[in-house]
């Protein structure tokens, strides 16, 4: 006599699995009702063949691929719909829906994002992205809300040097006196008034003409927008200086976050979260890269360890400063979480 029980569980499982499907299905089909045909628009400062550029065209991707081709984003690069002032007003007033831009230019509304821009406060790019993954970082991100714009993460421009058409820097003495182009923000002045520079403040896209003029000795940069900018045709020396981190949140109307369903936020927040790291990974790629590249076209200087130290001395004050403006709290967390980092390695 056979025995049926094996057959009857088999069959029972198989019923199990086949009732599955169809629900799995019928929640794909009701999500995907939810995701409406949508054309997006995503405007940048930098070039397309930035990392930055880069990584917002892995969102754009992803966003298509994660919505089956309804939600389409497209890149506007290279400050074509305005500088980065417009592009913020824009996406807090509802008119774009997707920028990217300098933390000490969002500090313009909260400024608790010049934290990030404090001189010589990371020792590398891990440090940076641990308070901006952190809870400092996530609280500076959600709170943007209260400003008319959802922060999907914080990606990577890297670290600053300088360039400029009269000298090398090797030391302090040799910034004294150069007219140089500061983004608009007020940490980025009082630094280099405070190094006896002429700070200049001007949108990116103002910059390769200004200093092709002469009208402008030099500006500062991470060498992967000094390279995609072309700055090399109209700067002879670049000094490996790392006096600032830049990270650069990555943000969205909420006007249009609001519009949207669960469902498409979801496809927003996960393919940002790919873009963001993806973006990391070519920024670290490229800066090795950079440097090589720029080798041939520039004289590079690095700048001693002791020169560094006396540099961070110099700028102490620009660092009490605003950590009153900042807010000691934020700064005191953010030192603790860099303190219990370093201890660890």
């Amino acid at each position: 006599m056979i025995n049926s029980r094996p057959f009857r569980h088999a069959r029972r499982a198989l019923l199990t699995m086949i009732s599955a499907a169809a629900l799995l299905g019928a929640t794909t089909a009701a999500q995907a009702q939810d995701i409406k045909e949508r054309n997006l628009r995503f405007a940048f400062s930098l070039a397309k063949d930035h990392p930055l550029g880069m990584g917002a065209q892995k969102f754009a991707d992803a966003v298509a691929s994660k919505s089956g081709g309804k939600m389409k984003v497209t890149l506007f690069p290279n400050a074509v719909l305005g500088g980065d002032p417009q592009n913020l007003a824009s996406v807090r007033g509802g008119t774009l829906d997707f920028t990217s831009m300098a933390t000490g230019l969002i500090a313009s509304i909260d400024k608790r994002f010049m934290v990030f821009d404090l001189p010589f406060l990371f020792n590398n790019a891990q440090e940076a992205y641990a308070i901006a993954d952190g809870p400092v970082g996530t609280q500076m991100l959600a709170d943007l809300a209260k400003h008319d714009a959802i922060g999907l993460g914080i990606w990577d421009l890297g670290f600053r040097h300088m360039t400029n058409s009269r000298r090398p820097i090797t030391r302090f003495e040799d910034v004294q006196g150069l007219k140089i182009r500061v983004i608009a923000s007020p940490i980025f002045i009082d630094l280099f008034n405070t190094l006896g520079a002429n700070p200049v403040p001007m949108t990116f896209g103002e910059v390769y003409g200004a200093l092709e003029s002469r009208a402008i000795d030099g500006q500062d940069n991470p060498v992967a927008v000094i390279e995609s900018a072309k700055f090399a045709e109209v700067q002879k020396f670049l000094s490996l200086t790392r006096h600032v981190y830049t990270g650069m949140p990555f943000l969205m109307s909420k006007k249009t976050w609001d519009g949207m369903s669960a469902a498409e936020r979801n496809i927003i927040r996960a393919a940002a979260d790919e873009a963001k790291l993806e973006e990391r990974k070519l920024t670290l790629q490229k800066e090795g890269q950079s440097v090589d590249a720029l080798r041939k076209l520039m004289q590079v200087n690095e700048v001693s360890a002791e020169e560094v130290a006396r540099l961070r001395q110099k700028v102490q004050p620009v660092t009490v400063k605003f950590t009153k403006e900042i807010g000691e709290s934020v700064v005191q967390q953010v030192n603790t979480e860099l303190a219990r980092i370093r201890s660890a390695k």
